[in-house]
């Protein structure tokens, strides 16, 4: 590999609490030296002047949809979405066809990432076999496969015994149980949050407490195995404050939140727009109010895009039936710059700080961190690039966000995996 030498950026890497002007040079594929003034020697020079470079942005939860539903996505589409979207990693959740509850789709999912990825995938194991909530999957044989977290995400884990049996497997191997945190019962046929929205479109609403009565459930059961829980994509003030309160008690306890929940709420939906229809789905302004909050007091440890492609023939159905999700891959870092760092919500340590280590950290990757001898995974950002979201320069294969047309202050422009630059959006200006 050829030495890249990234010179003039704003470095911000807050494992490290680095927040300076200084050169970072890579070599064969690690970070060989960050300082004031690296001599760049034979090394290859990257001018980054006025940019940020940062530890490379990991998502740690993205639907890929191969093996089984390539129509929608693959890992060759989706970790190119990744690239162009400033992330150097994500991790995939099982909800395959078939679902990855078994050593032998583990191992797929990583050989189509060596042939075909642009960075690198880090699969999520089931919990349960065949996603179905009655017998444990082999998790041991799937983590040493390459898994990274288990969860039945697409599927709460219904079952409270067995919620406790894989909080206590998998706290042998000290890996987390993501949970999707939903009462089924409760939501019944739900499809928007339940509210004034909900009556006003005349569809069946999906109440907050369906999430709230998992997600303390869900904390007990760790508070009483030990084991580490993350409940994903939370989306309820009174789900963040259940965390708040786990966290204060030494409870194992860590969540996620999207972009799309604490950026929209229900109202859009209003006009029936199934590309705004999402699982949670968008809740109240006094839900997205406390996401922010979470973000701003660290009780919420990662940000996640939850990427869910489905075709666009899917979408464009009725309201009722239309499936749940939005790509986020390639919308996410500008929507984060421009409503939290812009927004005077959060600063950009923090922002940084939710893409890079409190992703790693939670996942037990030895990644999200810049210091000699890392691997050379880097992000760099324009805080001031002007970015219209335009679907149709998308290189996911799905385009459903409704985000279309946004115009947003700040993105990534170069992604860096292993030494090698994947994307250079400077290159296409």
């Amino acid at each position: 590999m050829k030495k890249l030498l990234l010179r003039g950026g704003r470095v911000v890497d807050p494992a490290s609490d680095t927040d300076a002007k200084l050169d970072v040079l890579i070599d064969d594929g690690k970070i060989a030296e960050i300082g004031g003034r690296v001599d760049a020697g034979d090394a290859e020079a990257l001018d980054v002047s006025g940019l940020v470079v940062c530890p490379g942005f990991i998502d740690m939860h993205v639907h890929l949809r191969e093996p089984g539903q390539e129509w929608k996505e693959t890992v060759a589409t989706g970790t190119k979405a990744a690239a162009v979207g400033g992330f150097t990693g994500v991790a995939c959740m099982p909800n395959t066809v078939p679902v990855n509850d078994s050593r032998s789709v583990t191992e797929l999912i990583l050989r189509q990432t060596r042939l075909h990825g642009s960075v690198p995938v880090y699969p999520i194991g089931c919990v349960t076999k065949g996603q179905e909530g009655k017998q444990l999957a082999e998790m041991h044989d799937m983590l040493n496969a390459g898994a990274c977290a288990f969860s039945d995400d697409g599927k709460p884990i219904t079952s409270s015994l067995m919620m406790r049996m894989a909080l206590e497997y998998s706290k042998i191997f000290d890996i987390p149980v993501i949970d999707h945190c939903e009462d089924s019962a409760l939501v019944d046929g739900g499809v928007i949050h339940e509210g004034d929205v909900s009556t006003r479109l005349g569809l069946r609403g999906w109440p907050g407490v369906a999430e709230d009565i998992m997600v303390q459930r869900d904390l007990l059961l760790a508070e009483y195995t030990g084991g580490h829980v993350h409940i994903a994509h939370i989306s309820t003030a009174a789900a963040v404050e259940f965390v708040r309160q786990a966290k204060r008690k030494g409870i194992r306890a860590t969540c996620e939140v999207t972009p799309h929940h604490f950026v929209l709420t229900d109202e859009a939906v209003a006009e029936y727009d199934t590309d705004a229809k999402m699982n949670p789905p968008l809740r109240s302004e006094k839900d997205r109010a406390a996401m922010i909050e979470g973000l701003v007091d660290g009780t919420i440890d990662a940000i996640a895009t939850d990427h869910a492609p489905h075709h666009c023939d899917e979408k464009c159905v009725e309201f009722s039936v239309a499936p749940f999700g939005i790509v986020g891959l390639e919308t996410a870092v500008p929507l984060c710059l421009d409503r939290l760092v812009h927004g005077d919500k959060i600063d950009l340590r923090r922002m940084v700080e939710l893409f890079t280590v409190g992703p790693a950290d939670i996942l037990r990757l030895d990644k999200g961190r810049l210091a000699k001898g890392a691997d050379a995974d880097v992000t760099v950002l324009d805080l001031e690039r002007q970015v219209e979201i335009d679907v149709d320069e998308f290189e996911s294969k799905s385009s459903n966000t409704p985000f279309k047309n946004w115009e947003l202050r700040g993105s990534a422009v170069v992604t860096i995996v292993a030494g090698n630059v994947v994307h250079d959006a400077r290159s296409q200006a």
